[in-house]
């Protein structure tokens, strides 16, 4: 489980995490949601070590990874989908996902697990074409299948759905769901687009002015009215 408590971070004066906290349980999505410029980004790289938080703790597994680098927290098991995807478009399919590997052996990282191809047949069909050939959503589902390839307990993924086609966001949102029921890994997703949000969501943060505004659980969300509070 992943347990964020009361996190703070700062650009230059402006407070732009206020005291944020929330849980990740191993077997659910937890979805944040927002609108524009409050703050969701930077908590993700808060999470990943790309930014360091100002106050607060981070546990994984009961374990403070507050000070570890991007690197230690790949290795403890974090995994990270940012937003525009960073795919490396001169390197082959079957390159960027070796890539996701690099925390293993070098025996183990020589070659593609064969299950991240079931779970995008569409990766297998164009594993040697360059990432960069590749539409928008198969890139998507590139980045997804180079952060599963580092075997994560948690799944950090910045509003995967941007730019993608219905197909394939459908397609996106049955794998978050079966990976999130097989038990063994937390999802953490934010998200702009609600409906796939509240469809996939087991619990929810919504943030505002860089302070959680709303929790609860998925099948609250219409009650409580979280998607007047994201509505642009």
């Amino acid at each position: 489980m992943l347990q964020v408590n009361a996190i703070n971070q700062y650009y230059g004066g402006s407070h732009i995490l206020r005291d944020v906290s929330f849980t990740a349980p191993v077997g659910e999505c937890s979805v944040v949601l927002g609108r524009n410029g409050v703050g969701k980004t930077t908590l993700l790289k808060c999470l990943m070590g790309i930014l360091p938080i100002k106050s607060g703790q981070i546990f994984l597994n009961d374990k403070d990874i507050s000070k570890l680098s991007s690197e230690q927290r790949v290795r403890e098991g974090l995994a990270y989908v940012p937003q525009g995807r960073d795919i490396f478009s001169t390197l082959t399919v079957e390159e960027n996902i070796l890539i996701g590997m690099a925390k293993f052996s070098r025996s183990k990282a020589r070659q593609v697990p064969t299950h991240l191809y079931d779970i995008f047949p569409v990766l297998d069909e164009m594993k040697h074409r360059r990432g960069g050939d590749l539409s928008g959503g198969q890139q998507q589902q590139l980045a997804i299948a180079r952060a599963l390839a580092s075997e994560p307990t948690v799944l950090i993924l910045d509003e995967p759905t941007e730019g993608i086609q219905p197909s394939i966001i459908k397609d996106i949102g049955r794998v978050l769901r079966d990976l999130a029921n097989q038990g063994d890994m937390a999802i953490v997703l934010v998200e702009q687009f609600y409906e796939f949000a509240e469809e996939l969501a087991d619990n929810y943060t919504v943030l505002s002015r860089g302070q959680v505004v709303s929790q609860g659980t998925g099948d609250s969300m219409l009650a409580n009215n979280v998607q007047e509070l994201v509505a642009i």
